[in-house]
C-alpha cells in the first residue's frame, strides 16, 4: 500500500506548488503595472488640464486670507489672479518687486509706509522727557523707534553735543520734539525750585558725576511736568537715550495701546528694566546689533533667579552691571513730581502704583566698549575706592572707572571682555532655555527699518534746508518760551509763588507734611542678590 501511494501523492503536491507561483508573479505584476498605469493616467490629464487645482480657483477680488488686509501680499494680485501667460509674467514680476521692496517695513498701529500718520487727537498722549548731550546717531533712532510705538511728544533737555546748532537743528525740525538749552536763565530758574527745600531729594545734593546729574535729571523732570500739562499730555516717562521701551504685552506693538488699558485709578506704571548681554566686543550701533538681554529680578521666577545667580553675575559686584529698578510713567495729576530719575510722586498722596508682568525698558547699558573711556571723561574724580564712592552710586560704573582711568588699552580691553561680553556659547545657550537670557528683536527691526527707509537721512535733509535766519528766529523764540514757561503760567504748586521769595519755605513744607511724609527719591538701584534674600527670609521667619 504505501508503495502504490507515494508515487500518486508526488506529482500532486508538485502541481500545487507550481499553481502558487504563477498566481503569486500575477498578483506581483498587477500591483507593479496598476501604480505605473494611475500615474501615468494623472500626467496625461494634468498635461492636457483636465484637472482643476481648488486652490488655484480662489476669488482674486471678492475675498482675502484672513490678516491680509494690511499685508503687501494681500494688495498684490500677481499671487491671486489668472491672466495670460504674457501678461502674468510681467505682472508677476513687477508685483514681487514691490513686495521685496517693502519687506522690510513692519507694520504697527501709528506707522504707515514709514510716515508718521497721528490722529489729530491721540489719546492718550504720551511724552517722553530725556536729558542727553548725545549725537544725532543715537538720538534719531531712540526718537523715531518711540514715535513708531506711539509716543508724540518729547521734551529734550539738551547740552554738549546735543546742544550743537548741526543736532540741535535738526531736533527742533522734527514734529512733537521741544528743546530746552541748557542756559544760565534755565540754571537760574531751576534754583529756586521747591525741590532745593525738600527733603527726598536733599541727599544727592552738591556730589559730582553721577549725583549731579540724577539731580539735574529731576530738576528738569519737574519741568517737563508744567510743560507737559500744558500741552495736554496724559502721560509721561522719562527716558535715557540708552534706553528703548518695550511695549510686550499689549494687543499691538504699541506703548499707546498698553497704557490705555491700565486702570483709570492707577497713578503710575513700573517698567522693570533689561540690560543688554552683548556677545561682541566690537558692537558699533547696539539698537540694530544686539539682541540678547538679560532678564529682570521681576520677571522671573525666584527660584531660578537665585538658582543661577552666580552664572548669570560672571564675577561682577551685581547681577545686573547697572541699575534693576526700572522707570516708571506716570498720569499728568495734579502735585505730580519726579521722585529721582526712576519715579514720580505726589505732592498730597501716595499715588496708586502697578508693575507690568510683560513690558520692560530695555538698557543698552556698556554696549560699546568706548562707554568706559566716554564715562571716564564725563567724570572728574580720582580714581581711587574712597574718591569713587563720592561720584558713582553703583558698584560696576566704580569698578569701571577705575579700570579705565589706570589701566593700558590692552588691560582695559581684556577687562571688558570678561565682565561685559558674553562669549561663552554654552553659557549663553543654558541661560536662554532657563529664562534668565531672552532674545529680543522688534526693536532691532524697527530701527534697521526707518535707517533702510532713510527716514534718518531726510530729517537731517530737511533740517538743512531751513534757512539760517529761519533758525536763528526759531531758536530765540523758543529761548523766550522756556524761560517764561513756568513764571508766566500758573504755579502748580500754589505754596511756591515765584513773586514771594519772601515767604517761610519751612512752614510750607510743614503744610505739605501734614498731608504726607514725602519718602526720599529713589536712586538707581541694583537687583537684590541672595544675601539680600537670605536677610528677608530671616527676618520672616523672626516675624
Amino acid at each position: 500500500m504505501p508503495g502504490i501511494t507515494a508515487p500518486l501523492r508526488g506529482p500532486s503536491s508538485g502541481g500545487s506548488a507550481s499553481s502558487s507561483v504563477s498566481f503569486a508573479s500575477r498578483v506581483i505584476l498587477l500591483l507593479t503595472v496598476l501604480p505605473l498605469a494611475l500615474a501615468f493616467f494623472a500626467f496625461v490629464l494634468q498635461w492636457r488640464g483636465g484637472l482643476n487645482d481648488p486652490a488655484s480657483a480662489w476669488p482674486s477680488d471678492t475675498q482675502k486670507f484672513p490678516g491680509m488686509e494690511n499685508s503687501p501680499i494681500g494688495s498684490s494680485s500677481a499671487f491671486i489672479s489668472s491672466s495670460s501667460s504674457s501678461s502674468s509674467s510681467s505682472s508677476s514680476s513687477s508685483d514681487c518687486a514691490e513686495i521685496l521692496s517693502r519687506s522690510s517695513s513692519p507694520s504697527f498701529p501709528f506707522y504707515h509706509g514709514w510716515k508718521f500718520d497721528f490722529d489729530s487727537d491721540p489719546r492718550p498722549k504720551i511724552c517722553i522727557t530725556s536729558s542727553t548731550s548725545a549725537g544725532l546717531e543715537q538720538i534719531l533712532p531712540w526718537l523715531f523707534y518711540h514715535k513708531v510705538i506711539g509716543v508724540t511728544t518729547f521734551f529734550l533737555f539738551v547740552e554738549g553735543e546735543a546742544a550743537k546748532p548741526a543736532v540741535s537743528t535738526v531736533l527742533e525740525s522734527i514734529p512733537g520734539v521741544k528743546v530746552i538749552y541748557r542756559t544760565r536763565e534755565l540754571e537760574e530758574k531751576q534754583a529756586k525750585s521747591r525741590v532745593w527745600n525738600e527733603t527726598w531729594l536733599a541727599g544727592f545734593f552738591y556730589k559730582p558725576c553721577n549725583y549731579e546729574l540724577f539731580v539735574k535729571q529731576s530738576l528738569n523732570m519737574e519741568m517737563a511736568i508744567v510743560m507737559a500739562r500744558d500741552a495736554g499730555v496724559d502721560w509721561i516717562i522719562h527716558v535715557d537715550n540708552d534706553e528703548l521701551i518695550y511695549p510686550a504685552g499689549a494687543r499691538e506693538y504699541s506703548l499707546r495701546q498698553l497704557l490705555s488699558d491700565v486702570p483709570s485709578n492707577v497713578d503710575m506704571v513700573i517698567f522693570p528694566n533689561y540690560e543688554s548681554s552683548i556677545e561682541r566686543d566690537d558692537i558699533k550701533d547696539p539698537f540694530t546689533e544686539v539682541s540678547m538681554f538679560k532678564k529682570n529680578y521681576d520677571h522671573l521666577p525666584k527660584d531660578t533667579y537665585f538658582g543661577l545667580y552666580k552664572e548669570a553675575t560672571r564675577g561682577n559686584p551685581n547681577y545686573f552691571l547697572t541699575y534693576g529698578n526700572g522707570k516708571s510713567a506716570a498720569r499728568i495729576r495734579d502735585f505730580l513730581r519726579p521722585n529721582g530719575a526712576h519715579r514720580w510722586h505726589n505732592y498730597m498722596k501716595t499715588p496708586n502704583e502697578i508693575k507690568l508682568e510683560e513690558a520692560a525698558i530695555l538698557h543698552y547699558t556698556y554696549a560699546k566698549f568706548s562707554d568706559l573711556t566716554s564715562r571716564r571723561d564725563r567724570c572728574s574724580c580720582k580714581p581711587t575706592k574712597d574718591d569713587v564712592k563720592r561720584c558713582f552710586i553703583l558698584d560696576f560704573d566704580r569698578d569701571a572707572f577705575i579700570i579705565a582711568s589706570t589701566a593700558t588699552e590692552e588691560e582695559m580691553h581684556r577687562w571688558f571682555l570678561d565682565r561685559v561680553v558674553w562669549t561663552d556659547k554654552q553659557v549663553n545657550l543654558k541661560l536662554l532655555r532657563k529664562g534668565i537670557l531672552t532674545r529680543i528683536y522688534t526693536p532691532m527691526a524697527i530701527i534697521r527699518g526707518l535707517k533702510e527707509s532713510a527716514v534718518f537721512t531726510d530729517a537731517i535733509a530737511s533740517a538743512k534746508s531751513l534757512s539760517k535766519e529761519k533758525f536763528l528766529s526759531s531758536m530765540e523764540k523758543l529761548q523766550n518760551k522756556n524761560s517764561s514757561v513756568v513764571a508766566g503760567k500758573r504755579s502748580l504748586y500754589p505754596n511756591r509763588k515765584m513773586g514771594n521769595l519772601a515767604e517761610s519755605q519751612a512752614t510750607a513744607r510743614k503744610v505739605l507734611e501734614f498731608h504726607v511724609i514725602q519718602p526720599q527719591a529713589i536712586l538707581p538701584m541694583s537687583p537684590p542678590n541672595p544675601d539680600d534674600f537670605q536677610s528677608e527670609f530671616t527676618e520672616h521667619l523672626v516675624v
